[in-house]
């Protein structure tokens, strides 16, 4: 079985060669972005082992085809997975071969030439209203000092659930006249996040002079994970915005951040660069679900013509 580096359990059993490029590719990733390439080299080698039945075994993906990869992108669409997740998993398949490449390990990717659905501009997520943030922060402050922190750090600074679960209270500093945060991103980069006053009183009141360990701890002492903290704000917005508690998710207080923050005069290229965003178009994707049709110039000129 696929140990170390795969985690225990993560994939169906490998060997050789199979094994060692498996492992060597996700040895190049750490955190979150290593465990989705997981999760989803994991959904794909679940897939090939069914061709398999007898043997329970994953057929060795280094001998497969474009057919093969074609067939699951097919049934990928057939099991009704939206088109941005398609490609995910696709460009992780694309990045495995194209290691498996570079290491000799295959002459050419079956992966290279797949064609991926095409992911619009525009995301059917909207996050929360003003009001409906406001309710979700009301909430929190009622609930505790915990969920008041956890709720402003997803709320007011656009944090992913993953940065604030790896949050650690001596993580706190001060600079030029700013609380900081120092949060590992995605890829394990660090940045420096600013706190809102609003914020950076939540967080001392909850940590209470505490300053080792993890930012958000539960009864045990344990830091939160993503898991506990999903679980937090869904029972939160079962009182605060009761029409979206079943479907909530900490990536929503993203979206919420990001269109509220434009809507509050922020330029973009200052809202991407606080959401740790590569590319200008996410932030605009993001913002695009709720006002592009409030924005389009079309009102504007038919009141500059009247």
């Amino acid at each position: 079985m696929l140990a170390g580096p795969a985690a225990s359990g993560e994939l169906p059993a490998l060997s050789g060669p199979a094994y060692a490029t498996v492992a060597g590719f996700l040895l190049a990733y750490t955190g979150t972005t290593r465990a989705a390439y997981a999760g989803d080299l994991r959904h794909y080698l679940t897939w090939t082992a069914a061709l398999t039945p007898a043997t329970g075994f994953a057929v060795d993906p280094l001998q497969l085809t474009r057919a093969h990869v074609d067939a699951y992108a097919t049934d990928l669409a057939a099991c009704g997975m939206s088109p941005a997740t398609i490609a995910r998993r696709l460009a992780a398949l694309a990045g495995f071969y194209a290691y498996a490449v570079e290491e000799g390990h295959l002459e050419r990717s079956p992966a290279a030439r797949v064609r991926r659905p095409k992911v619009g501009e525009h995301t059917t997520s909207t996050g929360l209203d003003r009001a409906e943030l406001s309710a979700l922060i009301s909430a929190a402050e009622a609930d505790g000092p915990r969920s008041l922190a956890a709720v402003l750090l997803l709320g007011l600074n656009g944090l992913r659930v993953s940065e604030v679960a790896g949050a650690r209270a001596e993580h706190l500093g001060t600079e030029r006249g700013h609380q900081v945060l120092v949060i590992t991103r995605k890829g394990g980069r660090t940045a420096r996040v600013p706190l809102a006053p609003r914020t950076a009183t939540a967080v001392d009141a909850y940590l209470a002079g505490r300053t080792h360990g993890p930012l958000l701890v539960t009864r045990t002492g344990a830091g939160m994970d993503r898991h506990a903290i999903w679980r937090l704000l869904r029972r939160l917005a079962r009182d605060a915005v009761p029409d979206k508690a079943a479907s909530i998710h900490p990536h929503d207080l993203r979206h919420t951040f990001v269109t509220l923050s434009l809507d509050a005069g922020a330029s973009l290229r200052d809202v991407q660069d606080a959401a740790g965003h590569a590319d200008p178009r996410t932030t605009r994707r993001y913002d695009r679900a709720r006002h592009h049709l409030d924005r389009h110039p079309t009102y504007a000129l038919a009141g500059l013509i009247s």
